[in-house]
């Protein structure tokens, strides 16, 4: 399978770089080379944990403007943003939502999801597989329906595409939205049910371990991590990557929310970036709780 560009010319299904083919020609590449060449700190950063994680992100970021991220620190409710409302097309990290776009709507029917929609609500998230959320988006209601529930949900930058609401690869979002929607999907809102969170944060904690980069870089046996990551090219604006990663990491003493939103020349740096980024801040939240602001 080949990868896809984004056009405007080319039909919805074109629309959407496939999430497993990249998956596994991004794996083929970096096993025949040394990667990208991604900066990362040369020795532990000191200071505050705030301090620590700062100056690893600026070195990682490589004064990058095209890069947020948001924590939430749940030892002691300690937020801290890097660039957190850095704005970006969300990608498959959208896909949560779709899922619980088609919950909501078959709820509104008085009904739940069918066994065809379970399976394909599975695909979406664990595999990251784009017809099954085309067909859930389709649903759901698409793009109105996105940002209404965006907007029940409190994530005050995080909506569809005016020019695009056939398209859930292209919704916006930042950083911040992401890390409250990981809340909410772990603690719940009025505008979803606990079964339909838990049935998404289910899955989330389930995803293949090809697509657990970027915030499942620390995931092991000792580590739990629920997640989702979303890359796409969009050729038909400035020709970048979006490379996204969202999710809760628990063990080894850690408990804590992060998403990471970055736009790069290409995929694998993309990738490298939010890996290095994951395992940055595993490592200096180790050292204890991000301080209180």
């Amino acid at each position: 399978m080949t990868r896809q560009l984004l056009t405007t010319a080319l039909s919805r299904r074109q629309l959407l770089v496939r999430g497993s083919a990249l998956a596994v020609g991004g794996a083929a590449l970096l096993a025949g080379c040394s990667g990208p060449s991604v900066p990362t700190p040369t020795a532990s950063p000191t200071g505050s944990i705030r301090s620590q994680l700062d100056e690893a992100i600026k070195v990682i970021a490589n004064g990058s403007d095209k890069l947020g991220v948001a924590i939430h620190d749940l030892r002691n409710g300690a937020v801290y943003g890097y660039q957190p409302d850095y704005a970006s097309q969300s990608a498959s990290m959208a896909k949560p939502m779709i899922v619980l776009m088609a919950e909501r709507a078959a709820r509104a029917d008085g009904t739940t999801l069918t066994a065809e929609q379970v399976e394909q609500a599975t695909a979406a998230i664990t595999h990251s597989e784009n017809d099954p959320a085309d067909a859930l988006y389709a649903f759901g209601g698409q793009g109105a329906a996105y940002t209404e529930l965006a907007r029940e949900l409190q994530l005050p930058n995080t909506h569809a595409d005016e020019a695009h609401l056939e398209s859930w690869s292209w919704t916006w979002t930042t950083p911040s939205d992401q890390a409250l929607l990981v809340q909410r999907l772990a603690e719940g809102s009025p505008a979803i049910t606990d079964a339909e969170r838990g049935f998404v944060w289910d899955l989330m904690g389930q995803v293949i371990d090809e697509h657990a980069w970027g915030v499942g870089a620390p995931r092991s046996a000792t580590v739990k991590v629920h997640l989702k990551n979303g890359w796409v090219q969009f050729q038909s604006s400035d020709g970048l990557w979006a490379v996204n990663s969202m999710g809760q990491v628990d063990g080894d003493g850690r408990s804590y929310r992060i998403a990471m939103m970055t736009r790069t020349a290409d995929f694998d740096t993309g990738r490298e970036t939010l890996d290095a980024l994951g395992r940055w801040v595993f490592d200096i939240l180790g050292s204890g709780p991000i301080e209180p602001e």
